[in-house]
């Protein structure tokens, strides 16, 4: 719950709690983390000291549902000769760290990032005789946050976020989000660490899948150059009723689809609903195909094969260097790479009491014959994955949300994999992976093109290979709501 008020003053903090990680201490009634954001803020804004501003009642570090303390409305004029209108600017507060008592984030020293690491922004486009920003954005900026705390998954400047509703709750197209750089808003080095600010731009079904198919990088550039759709601020506009290739139909054949022939696509992986079986098997069989049996409790990924995991999805993203799947390393720690920043877990593993098996007791299996199951959204990335990754040499990984288990699809230029040319399906644990040949690649494609249209099929579909031994199925998606997966 929250409540519009102007800034003035953030409002009552409490004391830096005690503790040997906590920092100097610092006047409470200010805190250094939010001063230092407030100061770039000043410098944007000289005219506007005290915003309009949505805060949460009940703070995050005192139980209340909303991590961000605080968003920022303010009146942004824009430049009408360089195509930018007049908008509103978001900026939120949380994400950092704001306190440096450890109420929220670790305390862990100036010269890394602050907390996540970042603060979002969002630019709405402002309409005629608008004499108030709208508080929705700061509700869509809370649900962001609240999947950045809930999973410490941070975000960088590419990613998409597929919202499959419109931001607003009204009828609009613009129904998901890509990140940027914020174009106005500096990196601020605060007593806790660096923040730098992701502003979220509003995007059509149309946009995000030719970011999927392609990168977000390049479809925000293009989003750059036609300035209904965002123009050089990338300003997002509710009511915008036309995608840039409705706009401008040469912009998917001559960018997009030239960037996807040439470049590939850079998404290496997806949160989907997916599961796989072992065929080489009798379902009778009591000894579970995928691991070995440590309890009659479920089974989990092992933290070393979801780190593994976690860094297969973050090197996805390094189209210039040859793919590599990271080799499983009890000394690895969850260290920086120059595409994205690391999740702050351990593991994907939740705080449930299910069992996790130890690494050292999960051997690796070659299987004969498998079965691999989607749902319709998962399953219409197939293509993406087999033409825009592995036919560019890469990998592409399938996470479940519905259970602990993963599928990950690799090319023949892959090192590190467990999955070989002469055994091309294996698992290590319910991780399973899949080499394909580019021969049969291409086969899979001429085999799968009605994926493409998948609004043109009814559930569930079936394609299989019998010679690969290889079953794909397209499933409803309450298939994946059972506990059997």
């Amino acid at each position: 719950m929250a409540e519009l008020r102007p800034s003035g003053a953030p409002g009552p903090a409490a004391p830096p709690a005690p503790g040997p990680s906590a920092p100097p201490a610092f006047a409470s009634l200010f805190p250094p983390g939010l001063h230092a954001i407030y100061g770039e803020c000043r410098r944007l804004y000289p005219d506007q000291p005290n915003p309009l501003q949505v805060t949460a009642i009940v703070k995050y570090w005192l139980g209340g549902p909303d991590p961000l303390d605080y968003v920022s409305m303010y009146r942004n004029v824009g430049s009408p000769s360089a195509n930018i209108p007049e908008h509103w600017h978001y900026i939120s507060f949380g994400l950092s760290d704001l306190y440096g008592d450890s109420r929220v984030h670790e305390f862990t020293g100036t010269d890394g990032p602050s907390g996540f690491g970042f603060e979002l922004t969002f630019r709405l486009k402002r309409e005629t005789g608008e004499s108030a920003p709208p508080t929705w954005p700061a509700e869509l900026m809370q649900g962001l946050a609240r999947y950045v705390f809930q999973s410490e998954n941070t975000f960088c400047s590419g990613d998409h976020v597929s919202w499959h509703s419109p931001l607003d709750n009204s009828e609009s197209r613009i129904q998901h989000m890509l990140l940027t750089e914020d174009p106005q808003m500096q990196p601020v080095q605060t007593p806790f660490g660096v923040v730098t600010f992701l502003q979220i731009v509003g995007v059509c079904t149309e946009e995000l899948h030719a970011a999927q198919q392609w990168n977000g990088q390049g479809i925000l550039e293009l989003l750059r150059t036609v300035p209904v759709a965002g123009g050089p601020w990338l300003i997002t506009d509710m009511r915008r009723g036309e995608t840039i290739f409705e706009i401008d139909p040469h912009l998917q054949q001559e960018r997009v689809d030239k960037g996807i022939e040439t470049d590939g696509s850079n998404l290496s992986g997806v949160s989907a609903k997916c599961a796989w079986d072992d065929l080489s098997r009798p379902p009778e069989d009591d000894e579970d195909s995928r691991s070995i049996c440590i309890s009659t409790q479920p089974r989990r990924l092992s933290g070393k094969d979801t780190e593994q995991i976690r860094e297969t999805l973050r090197r996805g993203l390094e189209i210039n260097n040859k793919p590599v799947l990271p080799p499983i390393n009890p000394q690895r720690q969850n260290g920086f790479t120059h595409d994205r920043a690391p999740s702050r877990k351990d593991s994907l593993e939740s705080d449930s009491s299910t069992a996790v098996i130890p690494h050292e007791l999960v051997r690796t299996r070659q299987l004969e014959s498998v079965h691999l199951k989607f749902n319709q959204e998962s399953g219409a990335l197939i293509p993406l994955c087999l033409r825009g990754r592995l036919l560019h040499g890469r990998h592409f990984t399938y996470k479940s949300i519905t259970g602990d288990m993963a599928i990950t699809f690799v090319s023949t230029g892959v090192e590190g994999a467990f999955a070989t040319e002469e055994h091309p399906y294996a698992a290590h644990g319910p991780w399973l992976q899949i080499l394909l040949t580019e021969e049969f690649v291409e086969k899979m494609l001429e085999d799968l093109e009605d994926l493409t249209s998948p609004e043109e099929f009814k559930l569930p579909k079936e394609y299989s290979w019998p010679e690969k031994k290889l079953k794909v199925s397209i499933l409803p998606d309450v298939v994946f709501d059972s506990p059997l997966h």
